[in-house]
């Protein structure tokens, strides 16, 4: 029995150390980080930044594995569309994070919501989003995709 728990243990320990530095990162510079009061999303919010024509929303986690496939994602519509795409990242299993997973009423992470100018959601989706599968979403809201 104390060779099982030893292998066990000799086992486990790598994967401990694996799983525990695999947490996504945070996204650039309009990456919202986790604070002890948690305001709801307001309209004003998605206007202040002038030319901002789509504010897209991850609903997630740093611990779900589909969540942490979506940080290149969102690194890359950041990167290329950073001008006219505000990316907002809201780890939902966190106090911090759970007002917004009531405030859109979602079922499951990670959860994509996108809002117009003016505040409106006009797209949602859940599960992993490939970014090919995004970018119309992007288009159809007016923002110049690079071909």
């Amino acid at each position: 029995m104390k060779k099982i728990i030893i292998a066990f243990v000799i086992l486990a320990v790598p994967f401990v150390f694996i799983f525990a530095g695999s947490r996504p990162k945070a996204v650039g510079t309009n990456q919202v980080q986790p604070q002890e009061t948690a305001a709801p999303v307001k309209a004003a919010d998605v206007k202040s930044a002038s030319k901002i024509k789509v504010t897209f929303i991850e609903l997630g986690s740093v611990k779900c594995v589909p969540c942490k496939m979506m940080v290149p994602v969102m690194e890359e519509i950041e990167k290329k569309y950073g001008k006219e795409v505000k990316v907002v990242f809201h780890d939902v299993w966190t106090p911090a994070g759970e007002p917004y997973a009531k405030q859109f009423g979602i079922r499951g992470i990670p959860t994509q919501i996108f809002l117009d100018e003016n505040g409106k959601e006009f797209h949602r989706h859940t599960g992993f989003y490939p970014l090919e599968q995004i970018l119309p979403v992007l288009e159809k809201a007016g923002v110049k995709i690079e071909k």
